[in-house]
């Protein structure tokens, strides 16, 4: 099947005025026979070693992706054209005539949204995850053309017609293993909130002998990150790394291996390993709180998926025996389940957290600066940094981290961070998406909505505010560890936390901060996982009443 058409204007008509670059793409019936609402994009790259759409977005490696160019689409039907041009935005290229002359591999691709009647009485159309984590490229249902080697030239005036006549099947899901069990279950309060059914699962590693000893009752680590429905800690996976696998890729199968004998060992406690799935139509996961936009996920993890996890498997259904931990999305997850619910968890193992204090989110201040692109004063407009080597070069800004998501997706649906952080922390907007804190034009801050941010969701805020009332539940329970390089500024934040945390009396915080100098992102301190692990049964087998039952224990 002919599944391209690049049509050139004469070269009379060219030499007057050239028509600008275009795309034009459609679907056949055969592939879906309905109208379809999303986001078409035009992904165009010099690398033929893999399909471009693995070179954009997630799978692109977000803020180093190859062009790519988006539009929105209402009701497109079977072999209606969809239209990518001079008008559409791109990124890291912000219009197509920006691309230079020259031969490229095009692909052509749809991302379908859902229609969602939520019960807030809005309407709103957005990606419904698939159980991929939000990952557009690899959605199921989503529509791609097959990859094509073409010579672009902006300025000759061309069109391009892409036939999107591939479907992405629906993802299998992994199947248990004798100490690997994975949950997945409708949400009764989701689904009421966003009038559709909508999942939320978890996978839990079982202790060695967990069906021999069938007497005993296990504390438990719900370890908090992005979606993933993989073994937690990568217990048995494949311990060789691939051909031509980087120095990095080596050292994490190595850490697989040592994780899998130290859990498999003798003199390892025994404890329950859980990890959580639970993605939204912003972003591959929930942040584990309540909110306007995304949903009542809090109240969905603490009343629906932990208590099934603790009558399914035998947990010890107290608090001191709950342990929570995480990195990055996971770090911050893990400090606001312990911090806004502190009778619920008896600790959390904190790991490089997203922005604790909003005076430092990343770099930008969001009280306080009128603009998250620049630094300005009369007569120089300095870029904000938004990622950087531990040795310091910078490898982007925060104009660029918006520029990217502004194409991937409008309104916040580009399934990526700071879109999410604006549904969670943020306030409903009139439309039934989120306020937004930035405007994705301009970089221009909106106080109002800082004001709220603040008011909801700064931890570092809301532990002042609050300190007298519950400290006392959080004595000892909050343990952070972070590079002082952390490749997102996220470190900033972590010592303005600390520096109040150290202030506190009546009681004391009693708690831990660790730095790792010259560490980036994600760094959880000096001891591999299995020895962190043993340090979280070490503290919950101290924190464990007397007359507690300790056969999990092991020294």
């Amino acid at each position: 099947m002919l599944t391209v058409l690049v049509s050139l204007i004469s070269g009379a008509a060219a030499a007057t005025v050239a028509a600008p670059l275009r795309f034009e793409l459609s679907f056949p019936s055969s592939v879906r026979p309905e109208p379809v609402d999303g986001r078409v994009f035009v992904i165009v790259t010099r690398d033929g070693s893999k399909e471009p759409r693995f070179q954009f977005g997630k799978s692109g490696g977000q803020y180093a992706s190859q062009p790519f160019f988006g539009e929105d689409v209402e009701g497109l039907g079977p072999a209606q054209a969809a239209v990518v041009d001079e008008r559409s935005d791109g990124y890291p290229l912000s219009h197509l005539s920006d691309l230079p002359p020259g031969d490229y591999y095009v692909q052509g691709f749809l991302n379908v949204y859902t229609t969602f009647h939520r019960s807030d009485g809005h309407v709103v159309k957005m990606h419904m995850d698939q159980w991929e984590g939000q990952d557009f490229p690899i959605s199921p249902g989503n529509l791609y053309s097959e990859p094509h080697r073409l010579h672009l030239d902006p300025a000759a005036g061309q069109t391009v017609r892409l036939v999107l006549d591939r479907k992405i099947p629906p993802i299998e899901l992994p199947k248990d293993t004798t100490l690997v069990k994975h949950v997945r279950f409708e949400s009764p309060l989701l689904s009421k909130f966003w009038g559709r059914p909508i999942f939320i699962g978890a996978t839990v590693l079982l202790p060695r002998d967990y069906e021999k000893d069938a007497h005993v009752f296990y504390p438990v680590n719900y370890e908090q990150g992005h979606f993933s429905t993989g073994p937690p800690g990568g217990f048995g996976e494949n311990a060789e790394p691939p051909a031509g696998a980087t120095e990095r890729q080596k050292a994490r199968a190595r850490q697989r291996d040592e994780f899998t004998r130290s859990w498999l060992s003798d003199d390892f406690p025994r404890m329950l390993y859980v990890t959580f799935q639970h993605p939204t139509p912003y972003y591959d996961d929930s942040y584990a709180i309540d909110s306007p936009n995304v949903g009542p996920y809090g109240q969905a993890i603490l009343q629906e998926l932990i208590p099934y996890i603790e009558t399914h498997f035998r947990a010890i259904r107290q608090p001191w025996a709950r342990v929570l931990s995480g990195g990055s999305t996971g770090g911050w997850e893990s400090l606001a389940l312990q911090i806004f619910h502190p009778d619920d968890f008896g600790g959390t193992f904190s790991y490089c957290p997203d922005p604790v204090d909003f005076h430092y989110f990343e770099l930008v201040n969001i009280y306080e600066w009128d603009n998250a692109w620049y630094r300005k004063d009369d007569w120089r407009k300095t870029p904000i940094s938004a990622e950087r080597r531990p040795d310091g070069l910078v490898l982007s800004t925060m104009k660029e981290q918006l520029q990217y998501e502004r194409a991937m997706g409008t309104r916040g649906r580009s399934g990526e961070d700071w879109d999410c952080w604006q549904a969670v922390y943020g306030p409903l907007g009139d439309d039934g998406y989120f306020k937004p804190l930035f405007d994705p034009a301009t970089g221009n801050i909106d106080h109002g909505v800082a004001v709220y941010w603040k008011d909801n969701t700064d931890l570092n805020a809301y532990l002042q505010r609050r300190w007298s009332e519950i400290g006392g539940h959080l004595a000892g329970k909050i343990h952070i560890w972070t590079g002082d390089m952390d490749t997102y500024y996220l470190n900033n934040a972590v010592y303005l936390l600390e520096d109040f945390l150290r202030t506190t009396t009546a009681p004391a915080w009693g708690g831990s901060i660790t730095y790792g100098p010259r560490q980036p992102h994600c760094w959880a301190g000096p001891q591999p996982l299995a020895e962190r692990l043993k340090g979280m049964a070490s503290y919950v087998a101290a924190a464990a009443p007397r007359e507690a039952d300790r056969s999990w224990w092991r020294r």
